[in-house]
């Protein structure tokens, strides 16, 4: 009860402060994409039940149905004003918005699509006994993620680098977690974002 007062409280007040940036990146992505401002997908949440994660849109609408949610710095579907959102994470604010309703927190396992959740082992389902999160360690630790899927087949990449220490962050949230906790990921995240550099989890 106390994390979801946070969480909503927290939201919020995030929405208010940063609405004037939200604002501005929406205008940004109608005048040089389009529509939709928002990119709509399918995630897996707490107990496996599916909802749709909210984000600003920074790839070309055209390609992206149907395609890997995973992608490098080097796919040609990102557009510039894409490629800053991603580099500053503004493209993660609408999920406030998913906090807000109650099928996101604030600091919780990063969700993955279905199809992905389905290859969580007996184990690695206890990442799902949880409300899925904008942030959590392994958000941290990969901070740089669309670098590391670049160069290559994203998906391939993400398989062989990065599947196995995610799960394993993933699952050390799900029994670490506490306020303290979930209040120094928070903090961490945004040491992570700042140009000074990724902070270690």
């Amino acid at each position: 009860m106390a994390k979801r007062l946070f969480d909503i409280t927290m939201s919020t007040f995030g929405l208010i402060v940063f609405s004037p940036i939200m604002l501005l990146v929406a205008l940004a992505i109608l005048i040089t994409m389009g529509r939709p401002i928002l990119y709509r997908a399918h995630r897996a949440g707490r107990d496996g039940t599916t909802f749709r994660m909210a984000k600003f849109r920074s790839m070309h609408a055209a390609g992206t149905e149907g395609a890997s949610h995973h992608s490098g710095d080097d796919d040609p579907r990102i557009t510039r004003v894409g490629a800053f959102l991603r580099r500053t994470k503004f493209d993660e604010l609408p999920q406030l918005t998913n906090v807000i309703i109650g099928n996101m927190s604030l600091v919780g396992p990063r969700p993955e699509t279905p199809e992905y959740a389905a290859r969580y082992t007996p184990e690695q389902q206890v990442i799902l006994s949880v409300r899925p999160g904008i942030t959590d360690y392994a958000s941290i630790e990969f901070s740089d993620l669309g670098s590391i899927l670049s160069g290559g087949d994203p998906d391939k990449a993400y398989f062989e680098k990065v599947w196995e220490p995610k799960m394993e962050l993933r699952m050390k949230y799900v029994r670490e977690r506490s306020f303290w906790v979930d209040l120094k990921i928070i903090f961490r995240t945004l040491a992570a974002v700042l140009p000074s550099g990724k902070a270690a989890p």
